[in-house]
This record gives C-alpha cells, structure tokens and sequence, in this order.
C-alpha cells in the first residue's frame, strides 16, 4: 500500500517557535489517527525559504529549494498551515508562499488551519482569514482549527472548547479521516503537468477532442470562421463606426 504523505507548513520566524511546536503537534496527532497506516510526514519552514520567495516573486522562477517545497505541498495527501497572527491575519511570509501556488493544485486536498497568537484573542483569524484563503483555493478544510495562544500552553482550556491537547487530537483525528479516504495524491505542476506526466497528456488529448467537437458543430451550424452566421455577416457590415458618427456631427 503506498503510504500516504503528510506536509506541513510552519511559517514560525523564531527558532524555536511556538507554530512550529504547534505543528509538530498536529502532524504526529494525524499520523497516530491513522491506525498504522503508513506515513511520510514532512515538515517545511518557510522560515528557510524567505529569500526564494521573494526572488520568485519579481522574477517568476523559483529555485530548486523553492520548487521542491512547492511540490511537497501540492503532492501531499493531507496538509497542516500554522502561521503566527500578525496585524490581525496571518503573516506576509505565510500568504506570499501560498500566492506560488496555482489556484487549482490545492483542490480537494484536506486541509487543516492553526495559528498561534499571544492572545486569545487574534482566535478569529482561523474564520475570517484562513479559512477563505484555502476556500478559495478549493481545498477541503477540516471542521476543527486550531488556534494556541501563550496561555494555552499548558493550560487544562474551557467546559467548550477543551484543552489545546484536546483540540489537536481531534483536528488530528478529522484531518486522517480525510486522509484515508481520498487516494494517494501526486504532485500538481504550475506548469500543466502532473507527477507522472500521464494526466497532462490525457487533458490535452481531451481539450483537443473538445476543440474538433466545437469546430465541427460550428460548421454544422452555418457559422463562419468568425463564429458569425452568412446572414450575419452582412447586418455588421453596414454597422457605421462610432468615430464616424461623431465626425458627422461636427459643425466645424
């Protein structure tokens, strides 16, 4: 059975820092959910790759490093984001790293959101800031998020929420349960093409496919190579440019 690879993204600027301990702590509770299930788990600091970012940012090249970290990320079967909260919402390091990443090559992909914060206040930047970032990004976010402020260390929580430990562990359970049920992902290119090459090859078969069925129904159709009818072509060609009605008006 292929083991089933687990990324996540620690966007902590310290070393140590509480969102990558945070991490840690989300990645070893999905791989203990699993019940045994074979498990690549994979931690990437963007912490490490600020330079590349920024370099591909104004020059739209990432590095081999960069790449990498990229395709781990699209390739995973399950994804963990923890950002510390700045200003609010999440870090510019962590939103700049996921601007990288096309739009579509997190589809589907299940996905848990956690934060760090010094109060619990920064709490709400789970709903109002990263969960419509990956829903824009159409990836399929967990119900539980997991936000650990400087007190929840530690801490035995609230009757509601449970304790941090608690919150982890059922995140956890939620982000393997989505794991187990969706197959082994491969990575998914910017570039078009898939791991092993075979999916780009198929859509381009289909969308040439797709390309010969609209050609001929147009034909089919009575359409021109313009996409207009014959009878068509006739009633735009007396149409009078607006430049030249408004020469017309002129009195000069």
């Amino acid at each position: 059975m292929t083991a089933l690879k687990l990324v996540a993204v620690s966007a902590g600027l310290g070393r140590p820092s509480s969102t990558r301990l945070l991490a840690d702590r989300l990645t070893q509770a999905t791989a203990g959910a699993l019940d045994g299930r074979e498990t690549e788990v994979r931690v990437v600091e963007i912490r490490d790759l600020a330079t590349a970012i920024a370099n591909h940012l104004v020059t739209g090249f990432p590095n081999p490093v960069l790449r990498d970290a990229i395709d781990a990320v699209t390739g995973a079967d399950g994804l963990i984001a923890v950002t510390p909260v700045f200003t609010a919402s999440y870090s510019g390091l962590f939103k700049s790293f996921f601007d990288l990443i096309d739009n579509t090559a997190l589809a589907g992909k299940p996905v848990l959101v956690a934060a760090t914060g010094g109060t619990a206040r920064h709490s709400l930047v789970l709903e109002h800031a990263m969960r419509p970032l990956f829903g824009y990004l159409r990836a399929v976010v967990v119900p539980t998020a997991v936000y650990a402020a400087s007190e929840d260390w530690g801490s035995d929580g609230d009757a509601d929420g449970g304790s941090l430990p608690d919150r982890i562990e059922r995140a956890g359970r939620e982000l393997a349960a989505l794991m187990a049920g969706r197959p082994a992902a491969e990575p998914v290119r910017t570039d078009g093409a898939s791991g092993s090459g075979a999916l780009g090859e198929d859509a381009r078969a289909d969308s040439a496919r797709a390309d010969s069925a609209r050609a001929d129904s147009a034909h089919g159709d009575g359409l021109g190579a313009g996409g207009l009818r014959a009878d068509e072509d006739d009633i735009y060609a007396n149409v009078v440019p607006f430049a030249q009605q408004l020469a017309g008006l002129r009195t000069d």
